[in-house]
């Protein structure tokens, strides 16, 4: 079996695509079939269904999925160690969502750019399904996950730092200044969030379900936080994207314990040998996230 067919028939698997495939490893889609077509005469056995303008896997080439990956992952590796530099070099596709990247993330991305600038990053906003599913089908090779759980099937993850989440509203909303606020006098409010699949976002309306109070929503963290300000309605965030609102007073926080937990995570699919630069860019994370320290309340 040639590397070159393994990879192709790694990268249609993954994304179930002819079209697709020929896109991502820049091949012309006839190149593609040519290789599958290749690869299954080498084998005696069909690895795809073809389904009209879909196609699956066979139970064959379900088999050969794990094995071509560690063929082209101890490939990659021996490279690395024979071409071994002094300096990281090679990409890192990472699965990470808004508020990681837009607060978490920025001392690590400076530092790779500047420190490390043949590392080339390539962040795909995506939420936690979507990041876990890309992580074991191999297109991530790091996602970064906030969630209750800590424990995913599939993929080896590391906590980084709990999370905290903070109620927050405009100064001059009617719930500003009122203590021990309960879940019916937030569900009589109006409730401002990102899209449904927003982890700290799916837990309140969850906390709310009684009451099924419906939810303003917007595209974006930094729109919600707006709204707020504007007085439009109340939202559950993360401290950390609220740290300098909330120190010029230009948002409150709420008199509201939050019943759940948040914790950061950085996730790669089990098994993976990571390559250098991958396991580098695990261990400036974690440094990097935990200088950043807890976030306390003000």
């Amino acid at each position: 079996m040639e590397l070159r067919l393994l990879i192709t028939f790694e990268k249609v698997a993954t994304v179930l695509s002819f079209t697709r495939a020929a896109t991502e490893l820049q091949y012309a889609q006839s190149s593609v079939t040519t290789q599958i077509r290749a690869l299954e005469s080498s084998l005696g056995v069909e690895l795809f269904e073809r389904l009209g303008s879909r196609i699956r896997l066979t139970e064959a080439g379900e088999r050969l999925v794990p094995y071509a990956r560690r063929i082209i992952e101890l490939t990659e590796e021996a490279r690395a160690a024979v071409v071994e530099t002094e300096e990281p070099v090679g990409p890192i596709a990472i699965g990470t969502m808004e508020s990681l990247t837009s607060y978490r993330l920025p001392p690590l991305l400076e530092l790779f750019h500047h420190r490390y600038p043949k590392v080339q990053l390539s962040l795909r906003p995506t939420l936690g399904d979507e990041t876990r599913q890309a992580l074991r089908q191999g297109t991530y090779d790091i996602g970064f996950l906030m969630e209750p759980e800590t424990e995913h099937a599939g993929l080896e993850a590391e906590v980084l730092a709990e999370e905290p989440l903070v109620l927050v509203a405009s100064p001059r909303h009617p719930l500003a200044g009122r203590t021990n606020l309960t879940a019916p006098d937030l569900a009589a409010a109006q409730l401002m969030g990102t899209e449904p699949g927003c982890p700290y976002r799916d837990l309140f309306e969850a906390e709310l379900s009684e009451w099924a109070p419906p939810f303003m929503e917007f595209g974006t963290l930094e729109a919600t936080k707006r709204g707020v300000a504007g007085g439009l309605g109340i939202a559950l965030v993360p401290r950390i994207t609220v740290s300098e609102e909330l120190a010029s007073g230009a948002l409150v926080e709420l008199d509201w314990k939050v019943p759940f937990t948040l914790f950061t995570q950085i996730a790669w699919r089990r098994g993976k040998r990571l390559p250098a630069h991958v396991r580098l860019f695990v261990e400036q994370a974690r440094r990097l996230v935990a200088e950043q320290g807890p976030q306390e309340s003000p």
